[in-house]
């Protein structure tokens, strides 16, 4: 039987789906150059604008550190980046996306994995010819969903539509957990029937508890380059473990290309970390028949949770979810991927708070009722949820609008010529504010890789980075670090 090629997730959609893209540059950067030596054939690392709004928000550090320091201790295993220049929850100007692009490509990386959120095809013709010529191969992703439009006939087609772009590799992608391995079954066939000669990558969540049978079906049906992640960062939300199914393929007789031995010391650095920064640990989830309903991904429920509890709600997260699924019908059963499925979700809060069924609606909702984020949404809405929307004065303003398309030279005007490359897209994505917590990043303390208590110790005292002399002492030890 073929080798089988992994694709790791575990510092991109691991940390994306369960520790909400918590995980800081010291974290990463001593597991990285361990997992570099495992044999994994690539590495998926930065999906760009929304860790950068993340890391300079939330962790108050410069984003372009995690991938120039990043890149350099990544000597045999390319890593990939996640995402195109096109989509996204913001529209900006796409000189400023392809910038992006370019300063990645620049770091060395040259492999992205990107979707459009509707499997149009058509849309992403251009985007991966422009990805071409910016020197970035593009993994383009097939997404699974479950809904009555969603059929057998719909994905042979979908599957011929992307293997026509003659893309780097075509990825089934079951983002929300859905597959089954009867499923895979019926469908998989058909789809690498419809690729043709394009190679396919198969890339699941745990969320219905399937993920790893999935893995180990797929691969029985001829697919050689599967995505796992490695614990704890894996199971849960995120995708299988490396161990469960490197140890599976064995057994089956296949010849896994990974030393998943090597990666004992990272899943043992991951797990201290989570346990004490309060991270979630990925476990295998149970099967639970309701997902299919509303579809929220894994990552989206915590968020939920947190606009309810913000008006005392907390207790009516169940009857969101119940209300999501009947939203998503209503405008078309488009597929819970972002950024479909926060319009869909938070539409479905704002009418469980308010109390109205689109009473309130978003500016999102509106954008999604023009065909504003993909003009299939305009044909599968429902007519009647559709007037609704767009009944109201805040819908003409938002039709006459039109995304701000200025060349680069003109951005560089608007935002400030003295600014950098790296600090143009921050301040185009962001806002000026981004720029300045940026710069005032300190370069990042590497976490210490070793499980000695003593190693510990002062790798937290050396975080202090805001204390000129920390002390410590007690019997038989006396430590003093000067900054």
């Amino acid at each position: 039987m073929s080798d089988i090629q992994f694709i790791d997730t575990t510092l991109r959609d691991g940390q994306q789906s369960l520790w909400a893209l918590n995980m800081r540059t010291g974290m990463m950067l001593p597991a990285l150059e361990v997992m570099d030596d495992a044999g994994f054939e690539a590495i998926e690392f930065f999906v760009p604008i929304v860790q950068m709004k993340k890391m300079i928000r939330d962790l108050g550090e410069d984003p372009w550190q995690w991938l120039k320091l990043g890149v350099k201790k990544a000597k045999q295993t390319p890593l990939r980046l996640h995402g195109g220049y096109k989509g996204g929850l913001k529209k900006v100007p796409e000189c400023i996306s392809k910038l992006l692009v370019k300063k990645v490509v620049e770091h060395g990386i040259s492999v992205t994995r990107c979707s459009n959120s509707w499997n149009d095809f058509e849309v992403m013709k251009d985007e991966v010819e422009g990805l071409r010529k910016l020197g970035m191969q593009t993994v383009v992703n097939l997404i699974y969903t479950v809904s009555p439009r969603h059929t057998d006939e719909y994905f042979v087609q979908r599957a011929k539509d992307a293997a026509s772009l003659k893309p780097y590799r075509i990825c089934f992608k079951d983002v929300g957990g859905l597959l089954t391995p009867e499923r895979l079954r019926e469908l998989l066939p058909k789809v690498q029937k419809a690729v043709g000669k394009v190679e396919l990558e198969f890339h699941c969540h745990c969320n219905n508890g399937l993920g790893p049978l999935n893995v180990l079906e797929a691969v029985k049906l001829g697919i050689t380059h599967v995505h796992t992640g490695i614990p704890p960062l894996a199971n849960g939300s995120a995708q299988p473990s490396v161990f469960n199914v490197a140890k599976n393929l064995r057994a089956l007789g296949h010849r896994p290309d990974i030393r998943e031995e090597l990666l004992l010391p990272v899943s043992e650095h991951f797990t201290r970390i989570a346990r004490s920064e309060g991270f979630a640990i990925g476990a295998p989830l149970e099967y639970d028949a309701n997902l299919y309903q509303s579809q929220i991904p894994g990552g989206m429920i915590s968020n939920l949770r947190y606009q309810l509890a913000k008006v005392g709600m907390e207790d009516r997260l169940d009857e969101t979810m119940v209300e999501a699924a009947r939203v998503r019908a209503e405008f078309g059963y488009p597929i819970m991927v972002t950024p479909l499925s926060q319009f869909v979700g938070t539409q479905a809060a704002i009418n469980v708070i308010v109390g109205e069924r689109y009473r309130q609606v978003t500016d999102e909702a509106i954008q999604y009722a023009l065909g504003y984020w993909g003009k299939e949404a305009v044909q599968v809405m429902d007519q009647n949820v559709r007037e609704k929307i767009l009944g109201r004065a805040r819908a003409k303003e938002l039709k006459s609008e039109e995304p701000p398309q200025l060349s680069l030279k003109e951005v560089r005007k608007k935002f400030g010529e003295q600014l950098s490359d790296e600090e143009l897209i921050m301040r185009t994505y962001i806002d000026s504010e981004a720029v300045e917590i940026a710069r005032r990043a300190k370069n990042p303390v590497e976490y210490a890789f070793s499980g000695d208590p003593l190693m510990q110790l002062v790798q937290g005292l050396t975080r202090h980075s805001d204390k000129k002399v920390i002390s410590f002492s007690r019997p038989g030890l006396s430590l003093n670090l000067r900054h």
